[in-house]
């Protein structure tokens, strides 16, 4: 029989420890770190030699750790019937042979330390354990580096799962207390997880799926992850495809935690149901760092009460720091997120976030600040990459406060008040031709300030168009009516003739989303989201350019994108063309004018919905501006 010693457990282990038996529930998530009993085994990891408590383990051998070389991976030249993986997904039986294999199979709390170059830390208490209440493990990494290259290095199959997957009942608050699979971070120690993933593998016979495990650091079940009482632990994750996933809930209460992927950092996958909840501890998320990728991606719902959270995501395909299928309630902590769009946060967050979308794509490298009216800066950050999407949240901030932003010191003004610009039209009301404002009946702004009971965000709108329509700028051509000066390297369109469809804004509508630029950056009621958002032309030393252009939306959904001037004579290889759905959800396009038509028609998109085109100076040092534009595509 194998020794155990017993070591004293921190009181707010004991206090998890308690609450171990209930099943989730949509309670108040509980904070600090996770342990599932006062006996603690000691597992020293190493290539040559594995050891329980001091005593060596043989392969072969039954008990509560075991060792073998049997992992599950994608097996190479299977063919299509065996599942979606790729080539380069493909791993020969030599590669996956050379991995040890350490797995726990008994429940207990287990203090991990040592090393596997070529290998994986598994917990597995069987198949029946889902629906144990008793089958908890606390893994407590305490030195542990382990590198596998044909699977996830730390991946759970069965213990007991707390939470529900059905969708009917799920809910954006759960208590994770009584989890199956608790991992804590030890005090003072550094922790290294290198993994791979295992594409698709089907149940034979079908296309049902058998296997499917994309993230380095993988738990089949709900999982909590936290720090002893100092909350020093350092968790540190690299991964070939996504970082951190759970199948079902994932809670974070503590430690640092670290993860570069190249596709999601953090996923947790059950449609409409999954939860990532946010508790505290340090997150430093760099994501996509291959073809796609969001910083932190929920299927379900997305919840931060507290720690401070720097997530980024992938700087060229559509994704955000900020990711969720559900809401994103930001309730407390410190938020900075970037991307080329985040996902629109609830109204229903209990502390103060600002959504800033730029109008142009900013370079790795840009120096953000976000300072009152006294120079306090609320926010210093320098992007690691390239994005145009920032949402940021922290107690400091506070309604009805101006505030200031700049990049690389240069003032930024706005032209939008929420994600998307001022919204598209209810209804699907639609403007004029060339982004011309839309007919604002006679007595709205009477009735308006009249009208009572008005959700904010619909009145915010009408007030919008009402200012909109009071300060709307003549046509940028001088008032000669002579057309507005093309781009540099665009050519001279051809005159309107009363026959191209200029004057029909389509099925969908379109109006010009553009407000008065400002460089008071003031959070209120309804108004949380910036967009739009320019180097300011105030100080001078930039020329101010706005845009035109024909957009439409046809009868069958189409969308026509033309005839883009501007009121300078500018460079089109410094004008960016951007287009997201409103509110931000799941769609960014960009090209650069210059890239000509072809390149401009692959940015339309044509699912239904509402979303907005901007329009921009991008990296030029005379100008500056941009202009916004709101359509909606019928369903």
């Amino acid at each position: 029989m194998h020794s155990v010693k017993q070591r004293a457990l921190s009181l707010s282990a004991a206090a998890a420890l308690a609450l171990t038996l209930a099943a989730c529930g949509s309670n108040t998530a509980q904070t600090g770190s996770e342990s599932s009993g006062g006996e603690e085994q000691d597992l020293v990891l190493s290539q040559d030699q594995v050891t329980l408590d001091g005593q060596v383990l043989s392969e072969g051998e039954d008990g509560a750790v075991t060792l073998s070389h049997d992992i599950v991976y994608y097996q190479e030249g299977q063919g299509s019937d065996y599942g979606e993986g790729t080539t380069e997904e493909e791993h020969s039986a030599d590669e996956a042979d050379a991995h040890l294999v350490v797995t726990i199979r008994e429940a207990g709390t287990y203090r991990v330390s040592g090393e596997l170059t070529q290998g994986q830390l598994a917990v597995d208490l069987g198949e029946d354990a889902q629906d144990d209440p008793t089958a908890v493990v606390t893994v407590i990494l305490d030195g542990v580096d382990v590198t596998c290259t044909v699977a996830p290095a730390f991946m759970v199959y069965n213990v007991y799962e707390c939470g529900s997957t059905d969708e009917e009942t799920a809910s954006p608050t759960v208590d994770t207390a009584a989890a199956g699979i608790n991992v804590v971070l030890a005090d003072g120690s550094e922790n290294t997880f290198t993994g791979s993933h295992v594409a698709r593998i089907y149940e034979e016979g079908t296309t049902d799926k058998l296997h499917k495990y994309d993230g380095a650091f993988y738990s089949k079940m709900s999982m909590n992850i936290g720090g002893e009482s100092e909350g020093t632990g350092v968790l540190n994750i690299d991964g070939d495809n996504e970082g951190l996933d759970s199948e079902l809930h994932l809670t974070i209460n503590g430690g640092v935690i670290n993860i570069r992927a190249q596709n999601d950092g953090i996923n947790t996958n059950e449609d409409g149901v999954s939860v990532t909840t946010i508790n505290g501890g340090t997150l430093q998320i760099n994501a996509g760092l291959g073809a796609e990728g969001d910083g932190i991606d929920s299927n379900g719902y997305l919840v931060i009460n507290g720690g401070n959270v720097y997530s980024t995501a992938n700087e060229r395909s559509g994704d955000g720091g900020l990711d969720a299928d559900g809401d994103i309630l930001l309730n407390g902590g410190y938020v900075v997120a970037l991307g080329t769009r985040n996902d629109a946060v609830s109204e229903d967050s209990q502390q103060e976030f600002m959504e800033l979308s730029f109008a142009s794509t900013l370079p790795a490298g840009s120096e953000i600040v976000l300072a009152d009216a006294d120079g306090n800066g609320l926010l210093t950050f320098t992007t690691e990459k390239a994005a145009q999407s920032l949402t940021f949240s922290s107690a400091d901030l506070k309604q009805n406060v101006d505030y200031t932003l700049t990049v690389d010191g240069v003032t930024q003004e706005y032209t939008g008040h929420q994600s998307g610009g001022f919204g598209g039209a209810p209804g699907g009301m639609g403007g004029g031709p060339g982004g011309n404002m839309m007919e604002i009946p006679d007595g709205l702004e009477s009735w308006l300030s009249s009208a009572q009971d008005m959700p904010d965000d619909i009145r915010t709108w009408l007030e919008g168009l009402l200012e909109m329509q009071n300060s709307q700028p003549d046509r940028p051509d001088g008032g000669t009516g002579e057309a507005a000066t093309p781009p540099e390297g665009q050519e001279e369109p051809p005159q309107d003739n009363g026959q191209s469809g200029r004057g029909d804004p389509g099925a969908g509508g379109t109006e010009a989303a553009s407000g008065e630029a400002s460089t008071l950056f003031t959070l209120s009621d309804g108004v949380h989201s910036f967009s739009g958002i320019t180097d300011s032309a105030q100080d001078g030393t930039k020329t101010s350019v706005s845009f035109t252009a024909d957009l439409s939306v046809g009868e069958d959904g189409t969308v026509s994108l033309s005839n883009i001037q501007a009121s300078q004579e500018v460079d089109s290889s410094h004008v960016q063309l951007t287009i997201t759905d409103v509110p931000s959800e799941n769609y960014a396009a960009s090209c650069l004018l210059s890239d000509g038509d072809e390149a401009i028609a692959a940015i339309l998109p044509t699912d239904p919905g509402t979303y907005q085109l901007t329009i921009a100076m991008s990296g030029d040092d005379s100008y500056t501006g941009s202009s916004q534009f709101t359509f909606t595509i019928p369903e």
